[in-house]
């Protein structure tokens, strides 16, 4: 089995695969002071509790976008599962050109999305990421990754709202009854919500715009589900994109 890990900078997922299928998959939060051995206890953990066993694994496929934890799971990998993990990063084969000024800016995962959707979807595509940030990534019809928009993620306009004002409560990201709040909490979920969703949709018009019509819309990230059902214009939720794009890297490198 391929074992296939995305480091983000507020989770972390990963992704059994057997052949093309992703089996037993998982997403923990990314705490940056765990020692190599609290993750691979962790992992260990996980494992046993699908029935799964360290020696089942053959490959390792690593995308991180939090340096400091990236030579944490390369030791995790090695100690625990007695295999050195395939990292994407510049040297690594991809099939996709990175049109990008500076190709090194561009996080692990974003090229790694521009992979699996150029693969399973088809190109041109706009890729949006609701992560710690809300990305937005073009795929040109030739396969090749242009570049983006970075925007704050909606957990982080959440929680500024509630540290930088002295009234305005923390809330659920969840549909309020109704686009006029007629409560603070009801306020606060419209404003988020339906605010993110305006932002979704000028933003794709506008890629649109650069890419063509017949551009394939994805969404991944832990908040897709939640905004894709306020939208028409994501044609796709894929939460498990960067896994699958990770499975195709590794392949490409063997």
């Amino acid at each position: 089995m391929l074992l296939c890990i995305d480091i983000g900078n507020t989770n972390i997922t990963f992704g059994l695969y057997e052949g093309e299928h992703l089996g037993h998959h998982w997403r923990i939060r990314t705490i940056h002071e765990k020692m190599p051995d609290e993750y691979g206890i962790t992992m260990d953990q996980l494992f046993r509790h699908r029935g799964c066993r360290a020696e089942q694994v053959t490959g390792i496929a690593i995308a991180s976008v939090v340096p400091p934890l990236t030579p944490v799971f390369v030791q995790v990998c090695k100690d625990y599962l007695g295999r050195t993990p395939l990292v994407v990063d510049a040297g690594v084969r991809t099939g996709v050109r990175i049109r990008y000024e500076n190709a090194r800016d561009v996080g692990a995962d974003r090229v790694v999305d521009a992979v699996a959707v150029r693969a399973m979807y088809g190109v041109p595509a706009c890729v949006v990421d609701f992560g710690t940030a809300t990305t937005f990534d073009a795929v040109s019809a030739e396969g090749d990754y242009l570049g983006g928009a970075i925007a704050p993620g909606i957990g982080i306009a959440s929680q500024a709202l509630f540290e930088r004002t002295a009234k305005l409560p923390r809330v659920e990201l969840t549909r309020p009854p109704s686009v006029i709040g007629t409560n603070t909490t009801h306020s606060i979920q419209s404003g988020l919500l339906y605010g993110y969703v305006g932002l979704v949709e000028g933003m794709v018009a506008r890629f649109k715009a650069v890419l063509g019509p017949e551009t394939h819309v994805v969404g991944t990230g832990g908040l897709a589900e939640i905004i894709a059902r306020e939208t028409a214009v994501i044609d796709v939720v894929d939460p498990w994109l960067t896994l699958h794009g990770l499975r195709i890297v590794y392949e490409l490198n063997q």
